[in-house]
């Protein structure tokens, strides 16, 4: 589990096909963080195990699931990613409960920089019904909120300075793909009235 406070922004340093799977390497730079093997690292909002951690940076394994539903598939060495460890029992809940699973991969439809900076995302039709202004989203494994909602269309994000200068978020442009992790509160109570809601407990 994680919380969508992004702690790095590290940069890929290899990535190879390896058959189905993509062995990615990646520089945390001058972050402190040290995991071991079998460690939990959010990249970019997608939960991945670190296989070896050494000085060449930290190599993770993306199955072919993976590289299908979120926007892994598309790294290159130079490019950025957002990183964040696993949340423990005494990590301050600052964002929101984030799994690492990403739900779909939106497009950037607008950038604006006008009075506030907004990024406008057009995310799968299927994730709509979880976005609820005002509530949470994960895109690019930072957490967010929904600042506007158009049912069937579009969400939108506020972009403070610090989101700006410590994410990959500011680097975002119209036409780029973002991983999106819907808020799994939103997801547990859709899933319950579509499938029980008519029954009697």
């Amino acid at each position: 589990m994680f919380t969508g406070l992004v702690q790095a922004v590290g940069r890929v340093a290899a990535a190879e096909l390896r058959g189905e799977r993509l062995r990615v390497v990646v520089d945390p730079g001058a972050w402190g963080h040290r995991p071991s093997g079998g460690d939990s690292i959010s990249v970019s909002g997608v939960c991945l195990t670190v296989v070896e951690a050494g000085a060449g940076g930290w190599a993770f394994d993306v199955v072919p699931e993976t590289l299908a539903k979120t926007t892994l598939g598309r790294l290159r060495p130079g490019s950025r990613v957002n990183l964040e460890h696993a949340a423990t029992p005494t990590t301050l809940m600052g964002g929101h409960v984030v799994q690492g699973h990403v739900d779909g991969v939106g497009v950037v439809d607008l950038v604006s920089t006008v009075g506030e900076y907004r990024i406008r995302v057009r995310a799968p039709a299927g994730l709509m019904e979880y976005m609820v202004p005002k509530g949470s989203v994960c895109l690019e494994g930072v957490s967010l909120t929904l600042a506007a909602v158009s049912p069937g269309e579009w969400i939108e994000v506020a972009l403070i300075p610090a989101t700006l200068e410590k994410t990959t978020l500011g680097g975002l442009r119209a036409g780029e793909q973002v991983n999106i992790e819907a808020d799994v509160f939103a997801k547990t109570v859709v899933n319950w009235l579509r499938n029980y809601g008519n029954q009697k407990i």
